[in-house]
């Protein structure tokens, strides 16, 4: 799958949207921010649907159900329906579900969206309380859901700590370690289930982003393979990372977590093919960096090189870009991650010298 074709005289550009006929769409940074959409996010999501492009919102916000989520959707203008919503407490749902026996009882740790995934593929969720992991007329617990709630307690988690050490079978949405509030940084889903980790002395099956399952599932349920479509994010651990990992191709965009000095940073399987501004690069054409055999890099008619030393490398340019002003400084950014990414990957630099020489080249 590529963005640019041969014609009968040159390359010729063209959109992403008419490269991938489905797309798996990070939320937070990339379709809104807090109570905000992202700027042009709307008018781009409206533009795929027209197209016929499908797509699934992706998740590892455990706490909240599908519904809930399309609601905020609505309320921004982006058309969603909760079916097209998959978030981690679902995804740890589905393996459940082709794990254990219909209605089995799973301890549910977490928010409103863990007890309601599990509901929603025939589970029966059983919130904690004490002895919750033991009592009832069927014993004890099949398994334990662990994802992010608010109001998730130390007896929450001891509950979940009793039922993995009499055996139930342990799933955590998500292992984010932190995050992020209006207020500050607080303790994530990994931070919680760290302690459960140390209380039962092993580890939990992690089903949200970065592993595979989330982008496999959103596949699926689309019709296409990893071939046909695109992760979209704006954080390279979680999203980019996630694609990768699934054998998706993935674009990151610069309005969330992540920019320039994180990208010329990251290992391989944290790399995205595709950079750009916002989602407005899904329909614009793209024309992807080409390597030639003097290892320079090319798109959009400028020329990218490595110069200087090891110890003070720079990106230099040549030509002029023939694209919109406000569209150069996207092309600059990804000629030159492609000639630093390939003299880190030879050790022609360090990681601290790319960075330097990405910052000066923006």
């Amino acid at each position: 799958m590529c963005c640019t074709r041969v014609g009968d005289n040159a390359a010729v550009s063209i959109p992403l949207m008419r490269s991938y006929p489905a797309m798996v769409f990070d939320l937070d940074g990339v379709v809104y921010r807090g109570p905000d959409p992202v700027p042009h996010a709307v008018d781009t999501l409206s533009s795929l649907r027209d197209a016929g492009t499908g797509i699934v919102f992706a998740t590892n916000n455990a706490s909240r159900t599908p519904t809930d989520v399309a609601r905020q959707l609505q309320s921004l203008g982006v058309a969603a329906e909760p079916a097209e919503v998959l978030t981690s407490a679902l995804a740890g749902a589905t393996v459940l579900r082709n794990a254990l026996a219909p209605g089995a009882q799973v301890l549910a740790i977490g928010g409103d969206g863990v007890a309601r995934a599990l509901e929603s593929v025939g589970l029966t969720p059983k919130i904690p309380v004490q002895h919750s992991a033991d009592d009832g007329p069927t014993g004890a617990v099949a398994a334990v859901l662990q994802g992010y709630g608010a109001s998730v307690s130390a007896s929450d988690l001891a509950e979940a700590a009793y039922a993995i050490q009499s055996g139930a079978r342990w799933i955590a949405t998500n292992d984010d370690l932190t995050l992020p509030t209006n207020r500050g940084v607080a303790p994530g889903n990994g931070s919680l289930v760290a302690a459960v980790r140390i209380a039962v002395d092993s580890d939990p099956e992690v089903v949200g982003k970065p592993g595979p399952l989330m982008y496999e599932l959103a596949a699926r349920q689309l019709g296409q393979d990893a071939a046909h479509t695109l992760g979209v994010g704006d954080r390279l651990d979680t999203d980019i990372a996630g694609a990768h990992a699934a054998g998706m191709d993935s674009l990151l965009v610069l309005t969330g977590v992540h920019g320039p000095q994180d990208l010329v940073r990251a290992p391989k399987s944290h790399r995205p093919r595709y950079i750009g501004t916002d989602l407005r690069t899904l329909s614009a054409p793209y024309d992807e960096p080409i390597h030639d055999a003097d290892d320079r890099w090319s798109a959009s008619g400028l020329v990218a090189s490595l110069k200087g030393s090891a110890d003070k490398p720079r990106v230099a340019f040549e030509g002029d870009a023939s694209v919109a002003p406000e569209q150069a400084d996207v092309i600059r950014l990804r000629l030159a991650l492609r000639v630093l990414w390939s003299a880190l990957d030879r050790g022609k630099v360090s990681v601290a010298s790319a960075v330097s020489a990405v910052t000066a080249a923006q």
